[in-house]
């Protein structure tokens, strides 16, 4: 009884921590997911000047740890020049998850593309169809549809990888949680914690699968 009075003290601690959490992840998924398109058209591209950034900057988000991303956005840029600092920690969070999940999702969405019939392509050429109608109008909407999945399963790894922001100061769940255990010397805040990051989860996997179901191209 007196734990369960415990955990409900530390409850409204607990969900503003996880606020942070979810807005983080929705925000930089979301913007992520827009800046992968044009990596992932780019990294296509013929054009060395267009290909060869895209696919450096790849290379780099996806070959370098995350903890090291953030570290080097938040106090490595004003070390360059001070007009790069970012005085907002949740700012800083933003543009490292949001770089670092465009990389990871540009791959995804050039292996989509990449698994449309090359028929279409001629097919729509033989239409008269440019080069950049074709995409919009033709590839880009199917493949959109085969992106879910991986799309989810980058989600749920943003998700649980968000916790990484305590290092910057923000206040995610994970930080709450460990703040709460140490000022109340007890391990007993974990169980609410890892509960609730169980149900977010949960949550959007559930989701992410009723998308899948409704817009799978295989159906």
């Amino acid at each position: 009884m007196e734990s369960l009075q415990k955990i409900l003290v530390w409850l409204p601690q607990l969900l503003n921590g996880t606020k942070t959490t979810i807005i983080i992840t929705v925000l930089s998924v979301a913007v992520g997911l827009v800046l992968s398109l044009f990596l992932a058209l780019g990294k296509m591209s013929k054009n060395p000047l267009i290909n060869k950034p895209c696919s450096a900057y790849i290379f780099f988000f996806r070959g370098t740890p995350l903890l090291m991303q953030i570290y080097f956005i938040y106090f490595g840029l004003p070390q360059f020049n001070p007009a790069l600092t970012i005085k907002s920690a949740f700012m800083a969070a933003m543009i490292a998850y949001t770089l670092n999940t465009a990389a990871y999702l540009a791959e995804n969405i050039r292996a989509g593309i990449q698994s449309i019939d090359k028929g279409q392509y001629e097919a729509a050429k033989a239409l008269g169809m440019t080069y950049g109608q074709t995409m919009k109008l033709i590839i880009i909407p199917q493949t959109i549809r085969r992106l879910i999945p991986p799309v989810g399963n980058e989600f749920i790894m943003v998700l649980k990888d968000v916790s990484l922001v305590a290092i910057i100061g923000l206040s995610d769940l994970t930080k709450v949680t460990r703040a709460i255990s140490s000022s109340q010397a007890t391990a007993l805040v974990y169980i609410p914690a890892m509960i609730i990051y169980l149900i977010i989860t949960a949550l959007f996997t559930f989701i992410f699968n009723k998308m899948e179901k409704k817009y799978s191209v295989y159906e």
